[in-house]
């Protein structure tokens, strides 16, 4: 992150005596990555921040995956996931369904209608794209709002929850990381400013204004964590609130940046994914297309050329607008095209044409480019669409 932040109070020298009104001391914690060698932040807490009362297993639930083999394009309708008003009973954390996953990421689909538990991811960082409702994240940090078309950005091991507000389900499309997820390196200064050509700037990151503070005792935190045998659970008991965090300030905290912010790159000519990308992690990139004005050569031809992307898999979730070059192939809103690495993959029949002389393309989709092949959780078998690797032919495999 690298923008320096503070909120509430802190003293004006670290690693010092902050003092409570009766005198007493209020507790420093650093939260930093990579080793103390890179982003940090200061937290000063009303309790000790290592005390706990008990520990027991939490079971998560179907992290499994299955390859995508034979190989083929998928077409994945994650609405039908939750049906009717089975949203109520869910909560965006324990409420996900695993779509895709491999060693560097898995992403997960929920809608949800209420409060969850606290929460604590000790594996990587979350980025959370909100479809639609609203509501509010609290975090140690403080709170941050949501509205559709939020990226919620949460370091590995932020304690907070999600709150939705309203009478409309939240739907959120969850990408959890193995590693950290930072806007491209490409758009960074060497001090870590965002940098002119950049398609957003650090006054489009929202982050907490005010400490959250919550009282109680013998409260629970479920945290997801390593294990012998992979991805793991266990349920903390903290003697009291972990929300007792009075002020912080560093480079290291939650946030927001709506997709709306984000300016997007046009040409003259087509121009190629990493124009739209707004984040990345470790083995793997996020981008977002947004509306846009498109290509103005006399000649061009305004939705993608075929391309084999021979190093990744490509996921695009579909959630806004009108896809021009999906038309056809029964991808709608809600909607996930995984076309894989080691397939040629580009606009369904007729789009090529169709698309000249279009000027603008009112579309939104959020894509994951991953280096490694990603797998089909149970939320991803139980979406597929199997006719979709055969719409370019017009004809499936013979009986």
């Amino acid at each position: 992150m690298a923008y320096y932040r503070q909120v509430g109070e802190v003293p004006p020298k670290r690693h010092t005596q902050h003092r409570r009104p009766d005198g007493g001391l209020y507790y420093e914690e650093l939260m930093g990555e990579e080793g103390f060698s890179s982003d940090s932040s200061l937290l000063y807490h009303r309790n000790l921040p290592s005390a706990l009362v008990d520990s027991t297993v939490w079971e998560l639930p179907d992290l499994g995956t299955e390859p995508n083999h034979p190989l083929r394009p998928r077409h994945l309708k994650l609405h039908e996931l939750f049906g009717g008003q089975e949203w109520k009973r869910h909560d965006v954390v324990t409420g996900r369904r695993l779509v895709l996953g491999n060693a560097d990421v898995r992403i997960s689909y929920v809608v949800a209608g209420e409060a969850s538990p606290l929460y604590r991811n000790g594996i990587g960082d979350e980025c959370v794209y909100i479809e639609s409702g609203e509501g509010v994240v609290e975090t140690v940090f403080g709170a941050l709002p949501f509205r559709p078309g939020d990226y919620v950005i949460l370091p590995r091991a932020t304690t907070h929850r999600w709150l939705p507000q309203g009478d409309e389900p939240v739907r959120a499309y969850c990408i959890e990381a193995n590693s950290h997820i930072t806007p491209p390196r490409r758009y960074l200064s060497k001090f870590g400013q965002l940098l002119e050509h950049s398609p957003y700037c650090e006054r489009d990151l929202h982050g907490p204004t005010e400490p959250v503070l919550a009282d109680g005792t013998d409260v629970e935190v479920l945290v997801k964590h390593r294990g012998s045998t992979g991805i793991v659970g266990t349920r903390f008991v903290y003697p009291e609130h972990p929300f007792d965090v009075v002020g912080w300030d560093g480079c290291l905290y939650p946030y927001t940046f709506n997709v709306s912010d984000f300016e997007p790159i046009t040409g003259r000519v087509h121009q190629p994914p990493p124009v739209h990308q707004v984040f990345e992690g470790d083995n793997f990139v996020v981008c977002n297309f947004v509306p846009r004005k498109v290509d103005y050569h006399p000649l061009s031809i305004p939705v993608p050329y075929y391309h084999s992307n021979v190093d990744s898999d490509e996921v695009m979730f579909y959630c806004g607008g009108d896809y021009e070059a999906r038309k056809g192939s029964g991808i709608g809103q809600g909607s996930i095209s995984l076309h894989p690495g080691g397939h040629s993959h580009g606009p369904q029949p007729g789009a090529y044409e169709r698309s000249i002389g279009v000027e603008f393309f009112d579309e939104l989709a959020v894509m994951v480019d991953t280096f490694r092949p990603l797998e089909l959780g149970e939320g991803g078998r139980a979406a597929e669409d199997p006719g979709y690797a055969w719409t370019w032919a017009g004809r499936g495999p013979k009986q």
